[in-house]
């Protein structure tokens, strides 16, 4: 009798994906696995039929031969062997193994270490220019002891009886059955059954490694500087994790800062921004001299171009804001409160002309009570 077409039994096309031949797969178990239809012979071919198919169709090298030759071409080695719990447990556990963690893993599988932060702190002067910072960080360590194996010199890890070095048991569950971590030996195929006094079976030990960071100039809060390899280390032979390094920027007496910009404010005296003058202006460079024409009012901006920061990403020069304040005099003697009257009437004794802020103002709160007032 001829076989059916692996397709058909399957209903799907013949350019189905392996997701779809999957999923139809197991819908077809399901329907009609011999444990759900006990003493229907019919059923328990339908199965067979789908067992089949899919254990020829999940293959790319038998799938492509069956393309080409049809069931003559898989005569050579014919995939669909007979029905068996066994059986049942490997084509189930292909199916779900991603859902529930299946699959099989070889003994002493390698754990990559972790990674590691660490928060930088810097001052602004040290972000701007770059440095070369000395830190010590707690990790996890090789053992030098056992060389990482956990266990003492002149012995082994044994293989795990439970799950006889696989790394993982099968569970049954009903007609499912599902691979699992072994719990003896957490999926490492092995135990140690003499452990190292220096790590106490771990491969691993707490120290503290001091390291040297190169801070490239120009960075700001929340840049991070990756050292590769200088996280924990990993188990059984796998890489260290890598280490990140937090910048973290103190606040600055002085400036503020802006990405590429500083900004500072100044505080001027009354008779300089009335008269005109000269002060003198810290930037990272040094000082310079800012010109302050006569009659500046508080609040103005001066932008210093090129005295800002040079960016680590693209290398872009900010520019320094400075933001005048005008220092009011305290703690005057009766001499300078007296001249400050004289001055003030002789002031006001020249209409607005000296004081065309002021006088605009109360002008605009004159009109906004008259409005009230209507």
């Amino acid at each position: 009798m001829a076989k059916r077409d692996y397709y058909e039994i399957l209903g799907l096309p013949r350019d189905a994906s392996d997701a779809d031949i999957k999923k139809s797969y197991r819908r077809l178990a399901m329907k009609y696995h011999p444990d759900r239809n006990k003493d229907d012979a019919d059923t328990e071919k339908k199965f067979k039929e789908a067992k089949e198919a899919y254990e020829v169709l999940k293959d790319s090298d038998k799938r492509a031969t069956y393309d080409r030759f049809g069931h003559e071409g898989l005569r050579a080695g014919s995939p669909g062997g007979g029905f068996g719990a066994e059986g049942f447990g490997d084509i189930f556990g292909d199916v779900f193994g991603d859902i529930f963690g299946g699959g099989r893993r070889g003994a002493n599988k390698v754990f990559r270490g972790a990674d590691l932060r660490y928060e930088l702190q810097l001052n602004l002067e040290r972000a701007v220019y770059g440095d070369t910072v000395t830190i010590e960080i707690p990790s996890q360590s090789t053992c030098e002891d056992c060389d990482g194996s956990g266990s003492e010199k002149g012995s082994d890890p044994v293989e795990c009886s439970t799950c006889s070095g696989v790394g993982q048991v099968r569970m049954q569950q009903g007609f499912f059955s599902i691979q699992q971590t072994c719990p003896a030996c957490k999926g490492a195929g092995t135990v140690i059954t003499n452990p190292c006094s220096g790590c106490h079976g771990q491969g691993r030990v707490a120290r503290k490694k001091t390291l040297n960071v190169k801070v490239p100039a120009g960075v700001d809060i929340g840049d991070r500087i990756r050292l590769s390899g200088e996280g924990e280390a990993g188990k059984n032979g796998g890489p260290s994790g890598d280490l990140y390094v937090e910048v973290r920027v103190a606040a600055h007496n002085i400036f503020e800062r802006n990405g590429a910009d500083l900004s500072c404010e100044v505080p001027i005296s009354y008779a300089t921004v009335t008269l005109g003058g000269e002060v003198e202006l810290p930037t990272l460079d040094g000082h310079v001299t800012l010109k302050v024409p006569a009659g500046t009012q508080s609040g103005k901006v001066f932008r210093l171009r090129g005295k800002g920061v040079t960016t680590v990403r693209d290398r872009r020069q900010g520019d320094l804001f400075a933001r005048v304040a005008v220092e009011t005099p305290v703690n005057l003697t009766s001499e300078q409160v007296s001249l400050l009257q004289s001055y003030e009437e002789l002031l006001n004794s020249g209409g607005d002309s000296h004081n065309p802020r002021a006088s605009g103002w109360l002008d605009t709160v004159k009109r906004f009570f008259e409005k009230i007032n209507l």
